[in-house]
This record gives structure tokens, sequence and C-alpha cells, in this order.
């Protein structure tokens, strides 16, 4: 029987991992052996906090980042095909969502092993959440463009199709940029436009707003800045007639 491939949720802050993950979770991070990781330092953070009783010795960990070369990923699938479990942890969150994780499964997929994706916070899924936003339809693209002139066009298009289609648009941005990307959010949509910033998700500081932009213009949002952050973008005025913003 071959090995499995376990997609393991991790802490989106430096809360105790008993604190958002399942006791099923935590039961299969101390039994594996096998991680492929994002950072090995952040890895082996989270592994003594949710195995302490596992020497650090016992773990063994593969690189896995943009720079990995896919047959190295491919490679590290070996270990199913012997029959053993092999565990992916994001830095923060799902794996596979917003990192390099998807690529394994696919070639996990390619070579007919197992997948098995575990319950976890996804900062995406509790900005969407708390929102308010449509739920039902909704395009998560990551980073804006650096450019100014292509971020400019990306937040139009993006805003028009929230406001004929209904469909949230969701970014994340490196926290210290938070403040530029929210100074071009104000300034290229419009007053009515919906903007949700949500902040240190699933933290003792958890922080989640909607406003219109003509709103948000006379916010003080300056505490965004360097803090892991979510912002989606609705069109126009919820239809329900008890919101108002």
């Amino acid at each position: 029987m071959g090995g499995r491939l376990y997609l393991i949720p991790t802490p989106l802050g430096d809360q105790a991992p008993s604190e958002v993950l399942t006791p099923q979770v935590l039961a299969l991070v101390q039994r594996l052996r096998h991680l492929v990781v994002e950072n090995e330092k952040s890895a082996r953070k989270f592994l003594k906090a949710a195995a302490p009783e596992v020497p650090q010795s016992e773990w063994v960990l593969y690189p896995m980042n943009k720079y990995t070369d896919p047959e190295a990923l491919k490679g590290y699938l070996n270990v199913c095909t012997e029959g053993v479990d092999l565990g992916v942890l994001s830095e923060a969150g799902c794996p596979g969502i917003a990192d390099p994780g998807a690529d394994l499964v696919g070639y996990a997929h390619q070579k007919q092993i197992s997948v098995y994706p575990l319950i976890g916070p996804s900062s995406i899924l509790l900005a969407l959440m708390g929102s308010g936003f449509n739920g039902q339809s909704f395009a998560f693209h990551g980073y804006l463009p650096i450019d100014k002139p292509e971020r400019k066009v990306a937040l139009k298009q993006a805003e028009k199709i929230a406001q004929n289609e209904g469909q949230t648009q969701v970014w994340i941005e490196t926290p210290y940029r938070n403040l530029s990307l929210f100074q071009d959010l104000i300034q290229h949509l419009q007053e009515n436009t919906l903007l949700c910033i949500a902040c240190d998700l699933s933290l003792p500081s958890q922080w989640i707003q909607t406003k219109s932009i003509g709103l948000w213009k006379k916010a003080e949002v300056s505490f965004i800045q360097k803090r892991p952050a979510i912002f989606l973008v609705s069109g126009g005025q919820p239809k329900r007639k008890d919101f108002s913003f």
C-alpha cells in the first residue's frame, strides 16, 4: 500500500497550534516524520509546539519554495511510493493556497498518490467570511502588479467585474506595502465601491472592517502597516436594506 500525501495547515500567527488546529491534525503531525516545508526554521518552530515529545532529529524535512527544481519536488514523493506517508507544511495557513504546495499536489496526482487535505485556518476564506461580500462567486488574484500604471488597470478591471457580475475580488500584499496598496485602492476605485480590510486573522489582534471607498478616505489606517492583511472589493451597495456603510 502506498503512502499518502497530507496537506497540513499551520497557524496564521504565533498562537499555539492547539488553539486553531483540530486534535486529528495534531495527532497526524505527531505521527509523521517526513515533511515538505517552505521554511525549515519556522517549520521546526511549529513542530516543536505541535509535537514537543518528538525529537527534532527525527524529522526529515524537504525544502519547497519558488526556486525548488520541479524534479526535486517529484523526487520528494518517492517516499510515498515506498509506503511512507508524507506531509506538506505551508508557511502559514493552508498548503496549496497561495503557496508552492500546489505543484507538489499536482505531481502526486500524476503519480496516483492519495492526497488528503486537512482542516485549518485560511486567511483568504476567513476574510471572505468576515467581509459581508459574495461568498458564492469570488476571485483571488494573489498580488497586484507592482508597476503603478499596470496596478491601476488591474484595479479598474477588477472593480468592473465586481460591479457587473457581483464577484468579490480578493488580494494579498506584502505587509510593509499595505499602506501603499490602500492608497492605490482609495485613489483608483469609485466612492461607492466597498472595500474590506482584514488584518491578523485568527489572532487576538484580529481586525476586520468593511466600508465604502468614500468612507475609507476619511479613516485612519496607519496601523495596518506591517500586519498580515487581506483586501477584498465588492461593487456598489449590498441589496439588503438593513445594510448601511
